[in-house]
């Protein structure tokens, strides 16, 4: 056989040296130790791929090891495709990895046999993220590693999260990812472990350079029209000079200036098509239909069994330059080649290939499905049934939204209507667990057309309405929630209070007390031995969470004390424990349930679970470890579209920067939280707005604007209501605060009366006690306020809510000092500064400073001179620093944060400079001097 001659199709790399230079300066610090994580970020047709390629010859020249992966559209339903790929050269080394770590890499990836396991135990997750990192960090050792990920927005979601998994992880090994992705499509879940490399467009004289340099550079009107539409995109430069260096339709582009992007190139890649051979579009077809792992027995299958045979149809393939040969691999040369590829063929065609890759794929039996499934139009509970297996053995591994598509597929096989639904309804179920709420809201909409079945359209409906709540369409789930909680009720109690305990969170936003309202009587006509209680509670507490609280409690404690519950108590008897003010019991379930998801998925944050706890954590004075938690949240809600949860952190987020003094920053959150969201809708958000920009203005000393915030907490005229029945109350001791210093304590009096008026069965929390205390004192004639400001910090039960407690302090050392009691002032002014200062709550650190002062007292160094070092720590930096202090070894602290030691040892080794210290025996004295109680390590965030 003849060999041609294989043109060149790789663009020039022209116009991206600030690019390159950063990627030598990257493999650099990994040949030095120092890993890192980054994804070039640019159009289709920016020169990731050029650069990736560029990184690749780079990196083995200077001697590392080059592992190269890429997502295709088509696996992006299968679990761990992508990793699989990636790993390959190095899965020799899992015998040296610890037993269990090894087994459920291999297992992962399809190459072990999964153990039987029970559908919802995916705590195997962890082991294979930590088996991962362990081969990376030990084949690193041996020589440097690069791991290069084209097209990173179509791997499969699995191995996206263990992509992150690992980029957080790899800053102490000689590690490198780099990826790549469109501008508009970079993954949300790469989260924080990924820093992003922007990959411009090519300026006017790079780009000129470009189209000069292709094979038949054009001129003239055609040059000028290329230059203007390919707009500095290299991909686009030479694929236009290409396509029309040998045609007369070139003029008329030049002339009609007809050249749009991406759709037009798209559709010259299917143009180019149609000249070639039969045998190379087949061949392309077979490529296009199997992708990544498919690829050899595409190859294999479109061959007829022998490989060799059809050299000359992938030689001409390549010559087009619509793919590119590589070490027995066929790779396209852009995505949208194989999407044209694919769309160009007809069904018929397409099914051919489907089920000759079947044919051939008899040892997988995944992909065999899918292909199967591919192949045909018609219903087939064959077929059906073996993407329901497939979907089983996705689901065993942690990959439910692989498991719910796989799952859609098999529905839309299903010949019987009833098994579709209930096919339909588990797909649903697994959207939701994935945290997908549009999926969700799709798929029950589906569940409704396709069966009556009532206990299945009953499901479809609470999924779909949780989808509504979680996509700030409260209104529209209570619309559908409370008459089907009505017509449940006496006749099938579960379903009524199934759909109560949806609708109370919905309700709690909103704050509708219309809804409120009938929500309570239902409740209250459901018996209260339905389900095992903790639904009840929760509807109960949701709802009313200031009314009948000692019976709450009673039940709170009832359900704590039982065993059995499924997975999802501990969240909602957390926050419910929350609501009522029991914050250490809030703290504890909410972090186990926050701990065992992450066993399941160490790779998501969880947003509904940990916005509450981020919560908790931010009221309890755990600033910090709220900022860090707050931080995942949000990443993770955005990435769903968890509207409601989004815009909550950032609320917590901007009320830190406000009482920390960040005006500016903590307004120009609230404002971003609150675009776009109706007011009558979300109450609770409004609520927690208004409070942020009180606490601004009044960090900034503009009293009439903080009282003006405040006072819309609560509604105009004699007889004041709650804007939200549950987060205005909290308050009404800012408020007085404020009413006080603009001489206007007779609103203010107003809205004390109304709110201990609707408290007036005497069950309120110490946490609203205090601030009912608090406003007294505040509003009371000078004479009277003592006996106020003692009842607040009267229970030591308010030490849960130290911001509170400290301003508190701060009020009555102020009362003290001006009746000339400057003894009990010192004391007073001393604690809150002691306060204000671990919490960096710096605009009320003045003033309790400047009381001590007054009351001639030495001012005692900030932080203890040493405060300042602490913030130069990052939040990774910061937990390893504190679990070291406890006295826990590098092993140890790796084992609780899920890295490697190394990366441990890495992190203490940057950080000993910054702290001023040169031992490991000196960081306790070093916190402790710095931050006071703030050397006392807290619950450590998993993969922060």
């Amino acid at each position: 056989m003849i060999h041609r001659p294989v043109a060149t199709t790789a663009a020039p790399l022209v116009g991206h040296e600030e690019e390159v230079a950063h990627i030598d300066r990257l493999l650099g610090d990994a040949g030095d130790g120092m890993g890192s994580a980054w994804v070039l970020v640019g159009e289709p047709g920016a020169g990731k791929s050029v650069l990736l390629d560029t990184a690749a010859r780079r990196a083995a020249r200077q001697g590392l090891n080059v592992l190269r992966a890429a997502g295709y559209e088509n696996e992006r339903k299968l679990v761990f495709a992508g990793l699989r790929r990636l790993l390959e050269p190095l899965l020799d080394g899992t015998r040296h990895l610890p037993g269990e770590q090894g087994e459920a890499l291999l297992v992962a990836l399809g190459l072990r046999g999964a153990p039987l396991r029970d559908p919802d135990d995916h705590s195997h997750r962890l082991l294979i993220y930590l088996g991962m990192l362990a081969l990376l960090s030990r084949a690193s050792r041996q020589r440097p590693l690069l791991l290069i990920v084209d097209d990173v927005q179509w791997l499969d979601l699995c191995t996206l999260d263990a992509l992150t998994f690992a980029a957080r992880r790899v800053a102490g090994d000689s590690v490198v990812i780099l990826a790549a992705a469109r501008s508009d499509q970079v993954p949300e879940r790469l989260g924080n472990g990924f820093r992003q490399l922007a990959v411009p467009a090519l300026g006017p004289q790079a780009a000129a350079r470009l189209l000069d340099l292709q094979p038949a550079a054009p001129r003239g009107l055609l040059r000028a029209a290329i230059l203007r539409q390919a707009a500095g995109n290299p991909l686009a430069l030479v694929e236009l000079a290409r396509a029309t260096a040998d045609s007369s339709a070139g003029a008329e582009y030049a002339l009609n200036g007809t050249l749009p992007l991406p759709q037009r190139l798209e559709r010259m890649f299917t143009d180019r098509l149609s000249g070639l051979p039969r045998p190379t579009r087949r061949a392309l077809l077979f490529a296009a239909a199997a992708e990544g792992s498919d690829l050899p027995a595409a190859l294999l299958a479109a061959s007829a069994g022998d490989p060799a045979a059809d050299l000359d149809a992938w030689f001409a393939a390549e010559n087009a330059g619509l793919v590119r040969l590589d070490s027995g691999r066929v790779r396209f040369c852009h995505p949208m080649t194989r999407s044209a590829v694919y769309q160009a063929a007809t069904f018929a065609e397409r099914r051919e290939v489907h089920l000759a890759l079947a044919e051939v794929l008899t040892d997988d039996p995944d992909r065999r499905a899918w292909h199967m499934a591919a192949a045909t139009l018609a219903p087939d509970e064959e077929i059906a049934g073996l993407l329901q297996a497939t979907a089983g053995r996705a689901r065993r591994r942690g990959g439910y939204p692989a498991a719910a598509a796989a799952l859609e597929r098999a529905a839309q096989l299903t010949p019987d209507p009833d098994r579709r639904g209930q096919r339909l309804l588990e797909a649903c179920d697994l959207a939701m667990r994935a945290g997908r709420p549009h999926w969700v809201e799709r798929l029950a909409a589906q569940v409704v057309t396709v069966t009556s079945d009532p206990y299945l359209v009953t499901g479809a409906t609470l999924l779909s309405c949780w989808a509504m709540a979680a996509t700030a369409r409260p209104n529209a789930a209570l619309n559908r929630l409370l008459p089907l909680a009505e017509s449940a009720v006496g006749t099938a109690d579960s379903v009524a209070l199934a759909a109560l305990s949806q609708a109370a969170g919905a309700i709690y936003y909103t704050g509708d007390e219309t809804h409120r309202r009938k929500a309570l009587g239902l409740i209250s006509a459901v018996p209260e031995g339905i389900g095992d209680g903790y639904r009840q509670l929760w509807a109960r507490v949701c709802c009313d969470p200031l009314a009948d609280r000692d019976a709450h409690l009673r039940r709170l404690r009832r359900a704590t004390d039982g065993r059995g519950h499924s997975s999802h108590t501990p969240v909602l008897l957390g926050a419910a424990a929350w609501l009522l003010d029991e914050t250490r019991t809030a703290v504890g379930l909410l972090g186990t349930a926050l701990e065992q998801m992450r066993r399941v998925d160490p790779g998501k944050a969880h947003a509904g679970v940990g916005q509450t706890l981020a919560t908790v954590q931010f009221e309890s004075g755990a600033w910090e470890a709220a900022w860090a938690l707050n931080e995942e949240v949000y990443e993770a809600a955005k990435e769903n579209g968890l509207d409601p949860a989004m815009r909550s952190a950032m609320c917590v987020k901007a009320a830190m920067l406000a009482l920390r003094g960040e005006t500016h920053r903590a307004r120009e959150l609230a404002d971003r939280a609150a675009a776009g969201a109706d007011p009558r809708e979300s109450r609770a958000l409004h609520a927690a707005i208004l409070a942020v920009r009180g606490a601004a203005a009044c960090a900034e000393g503009d009293h009439e604007l903080a009282f003006g915030h405040l006072r819309g907490l609560f509604t105009a005229g004699p007889d004041p209501q709650p804007l939200h029945y549950r987060a205005s109350p909290y308050h009404v001791g800012d408020l007085a605060a404020e009413a006080v210093c603009v001489g206007r304590q007779a609103e203010a009096a107003a809205v004390l009366r109304s709110i201990a008026g609707r408290l007036a069965g005497g069950d309120a929390s110490v946490r609203l006690t205090m601030q009912i205390h608090r406003a007294r004192a505040l509003l009371a004639s000078d004479a009277d306020s003592g006996e106020h400001f003692q009842a607040a910090l009267a229970d030591p039960e308010g030490e849960q809510w130290p911001f509170e407690r400290a301003r508190i302090a701060l009020e009555y050392g102020q009362w003290l000092r001006r009746r000339r009691r400057t003894a009990q002032a010192r004391t007073l002014f001393a604690q809150a500064l002691a306060t204000f200062q671990q919490l960096r709550a710096r605009p009320w650190a003045e003033q309790a400073a400047e009381g001590l002062r007054a009351c001639g007292a030495a001012m005692p160094p900030e932080d203890g001179g040493r405060g300042w070092l602490l913030d130069r720590l990052t939040p990774q930096q910061s937990q390893v620093v504190r679990l070291a202090a406890s006295g826990l070894t590098n092993r140890q602290i790796a084992d609780r944060l899920l890295l490697s030691p190394r990366t441990v040892g890495f992190h203490l080794y940057q950080a000993f400079p910054k702290l001023g210290v040169t031992t490991r025996a000196q960081l306790r004295d070093a916190l402790v001097a710095g931050s006071g109680d703030r050397g006392r390590p807290g619950r450590p965030v998993p993969g922060r």
